[in-house]
């Protein structure tokens, strides 16, 4: 008997099993319930900010967090060399917003873009590193913001009062300790350095073929700026309807700098570190904290919870389409 072969250059897919497919549609809206109530108080709190905002502000950050989308889907489009289908592209981004307030920071995410890359024909090795070109596209322009501000605007932040006293040497000394453990074991594990060396490759010839195209590069630079920018402006525009005595350009660092910091705790989205780190944020550019923490709250309930429950419908209808 001899054996049968698929045709090369067909697109692996990871197909789900029938009885999987509905589970999954559901998963979303139970987690998103499950969320909700363990962050009740802090719902309750937050839309009571929100009914003595001023709207036109609120509606400018509601915008500001629309066109997130927009971005993001322009940045993974930047990626990747393929072109993909614009509308299930930005219907995914917003799914996958949900997703990554449901689960550790960048899994729900990344899990949505890798299966959507992988259902439009691009091949996991392929769709893993522009992955991660994008999620790098990103760190670099959020740094790169924050920095240009802070030069821009020195007076921005009191980091003095951004880490307790004493803090900055042992929080250097865990994350070299931690750099030296991560290359140790890739030093000593075959396997492992294989595959990290294997993946290192095809990210590099990714990044390559992407750059050597103009519009992608664009796409790709252009989109990783306007994401953090977008978020800061809606941070800003709360400020403004809730009356934070505090410049926007200041509220702008303030936000950066938080969501730098935050990009280190693994909690599902953020919830939790990031509204800590904004109120201190906010505080050291001179707002009062209890007007910071007012915006904080209306802040997350426009750009987090009003958000999370269409996403969640949104990303179940994806699957159960075969989106995703």
């Amino acid at each position: 008997m001899t054996a049968v072969r698929l045709p090369q250059g067909l697109p692996r897919r990871f197909p789900l099993r029938p009885a999987v497919r509905p589970a999954l549609c559901l998963l979303p809206l139970a987690l998103v319930l499950v969320v909700g109530v363990r962050h009740r108080s802090v719902l309750a709190e937050g839309f009571g900010h929100l009914e003595s905002a001023e709207w036109p502000w609120l509606l400018a950050a509601a915008v500001a967090t629309c066109l997130t989308w927009v971005a993001a889907a322009v940045t993974r489009q930047g990626a990747v060399v393929e072109r993909l289908p614009a509308r299930r592209l930005l219907a995914t981004q917003f799914a996958a917003g949900a997703a990554n307030h449901l689960l550790p920071t960048g899994l729900g995410a990344g899990a949505v873009n890798l299966r959507f890359m992988t259902v439009c024909g691009v091949p996991l090795a392929r769709s893993s590193a522009a992955l991660a070109l994008y999620m790098l596209a990103e760190s670099v322009a959020r740094i790169g913001l924050l920095v240009g501000l802070l030069i821009a605007f020195p007076g921005a932040l009191r980091l003095g009062s951004l880490l307790p006293e004493g803090a900055l040497g042992p929080l250097l000394l865990c994350v070299g300790v931690a750099a030296c453990a991560a290359g140790a074991v890739l030093v000593l594990v075959r396997r492992l350095r294989t595959a990290v060396l294997s993946f290192v490759r095809t990210a590099l010839a990714e990044a390559r073929s992407v750059h050597s195209r103009p519009a992608r590069a664009l796409a790709l630079w252009g989109g990783s700026l306007a994401f953090p920018l977008l978020q800061a402006a809606g941070l800003a525009a709360v400020g403004q309807a809730l009356g934070l005595p505090v410049p926007p350009a200041h509220m702008a660092v303030a936000y950066l700098a938080a969501t730098v910091a935050v990009a280190l705790v693994p909690t599902p989205g953020g919830i939790g570190s990031v509204e800590a780190a904004l109120v201190v944020a906010l505080v050291a550019a001179g707002g009062p904290a209890a007007v910071a923490t007012a915006v904080v709250l209306a802040y997350r309930i426009i750009t987090v919870w009003l958000p999370l429950l269409p996403g969640a419908l949104t990303l179940g209808a994806l699957v159960r389409w075969k989106v995703i």
